[in-house]
């Protein structure tokens, strides 16, 4: 027997009676779509408002996002929970400038202030010889720097703590003060690490120099004019490997190279301040002024500073090899103008160092440095990158002439 497919008989009824008591579902589909649009719309408007009046984030609530946690481990500062929160995109300057302070501190110093009597007139010729009445112990900020590691360990700048003499104070951002317990200072770079006993305070993130570009967002933190604290600043990066002749405001003059040019305005007491990143982490340490021009500041790359804490955290100290010159970066247009290579024009030549030793002269321009061209990097970061001891091939001009000579790297004294 073939199986049958039975059909039950039906018939289409008249449209005005099958939706007699409700809606058709093409106009139930539509009311149903304008429903769901208008609940976004409220949602998206509410949101905002919420957000930007209330501060109440209602995404956050359903994202979880203000549970990111902090990648680096070693960074737990409210600035590092900021940065993973949000990526390291999206922050305000008020954001970075608000936490960042936390970790800024104002270097003092304390010195001995001799007061004299008022002697009138009288004695020989009508003077009389100034006497000591007194001596008063004067402090007065004098620049500025930033945490680095939660034990204890600030950055600054060399010249900023120069005097071998006198007694440092940190402040902290709720002013409170504390001793500097030693200081050890980098031979060469302009670069100190200061221990600094019960300083309790996050350490900010080190960024990558190598990375920024001219143009890109800054800001800078510190005691400017040696008297207003936290002050913040923004600019531009405005310029980088430059070899300039700056000053810090408060010392003389001195010649820096391979630094972070910015418009930021770096005032005296800046020097040993952070540069910092739109991303809030530390790009740069504010090391200068120009002495010919106005909104033109300097920054040490962080990227250098990185190589020498990292030695300075293996053997406790900045021992580390260096060349022994004073040179001036010869840019390829100078060189082109001038008939002569690109590279580091050497100044003067330290006595006993391994740069006369291995027979570097005055007017010399090393143009290659352990192999690497002086076109693509500094001569100061391939010195970094060194080893006390080891043999390096320098290639240079002199006199119109290309030379090679053996230089054995030895640690500063």
């Amino acid at each position: 027997m073939e199986d049958q497919t039975t059909q039950t008989p039906h018939h289409t009824p008249h449209t005005s009676h099958a939706y007699k008591h409700g809606l058709s579902p093409t106009v139930k589909h539509f009311l149903a779509g304008l429903a769901v649009s208008a609940i976004f719309i409220v949602g998206f408007f509410f949101g905002g408002i919420a957000d930007r009046i209330f501060v109440i984030k209602p995404l956050d609530y359903i994202t979880n996002r203000n549970g990111a946690g902090n990648s680096n481990g070693s960074f737990s500062s409210r600035l590092g929970s900021l940065i993973d929160q949000k990526g390291g995109s999206g922050l305000s300057v008020a954001d970075v400038a608000e936490v960042a302070s936390e970790s800024v501190v104002t270097v003092a110093i304390k010195t001995n202030q001799p007061v004299y009597k008022n002697m009138g007139f009288g004695g020989l010729f009508g003077f009389q010889v100034p006497q000591v009445d007194r001596v008063e112990q004067i402090q007065r900020d004098i620049g500025s720097g930033f945490v680095v590691s939660e034990e204890g360990l600030i950055v600054t700048n060399k010249h900023v703590v120069s005097d071998d003499r006198a007694e440092y104070l940190v402040i902290d951002s709720a002013d409170i003060e504390h001793k500097v317990e030693k200081i050890y200072r980098d031979p060469t770079n302009d670069l100190a690490i200061l221990k600094v006993v019960d300083l309790k305070a996050p350490a900010l993130k080190l960024g990558d120099s190598d990375a920024i570009r001219v143009g890109e967002s800054v800001i800078a933190i510190g005691t400017a004019l040696g008297e207003f604290r936290h002050t913040v600043t923004t600019g531009v990066v405005s310029g980088l490997g430059r070899g300039i002749e700056a000053t810090d405001g408060f010392s003389g003059v001195e010649s820096i190279d391979d630094v972070i040019q910015t418009d930021a305005a770096i005032n005296p007491g800046n020097s040993g301040g952070p540069l910092l990143g739109d991303n809030g982490q530390v790009i740069g340490v504010n090391v200068a002024v120009s002495a010919q021009g106005e909104n033109v500041g300097f920054a040490l790359p962080i990227n250098v500073i990185k190589a020498s804490l990292a030695n300075f955290n293996e053997t406790g100290q900045f021992d580390r090899p260096f060349l022994g010159v004073r040179y001036a970066l010869i840019s390829e247009q100078a060189a082109l103008m001038n008939e002569v290579p690109q590279g580091a024009y050497i100044q003067e030549i330290v006595a006993g160092s391994p740069a006369e030793a291995g027979g570097l002269e005055v007017g010399d321009i090393i143009t290659k440095f352990a192999g690497q061209n002086l076109k693509e990097t500094t001569l100061a970061e391939l010195i970094n990158k060194q080893k006390i001891g080891s043999k390096v091939e320098v290639e240079l001009w002199r006199s119109s002439e290309k030379m090679t000579v053996q230089i054995q790297m030895k640690a500063s004294e």
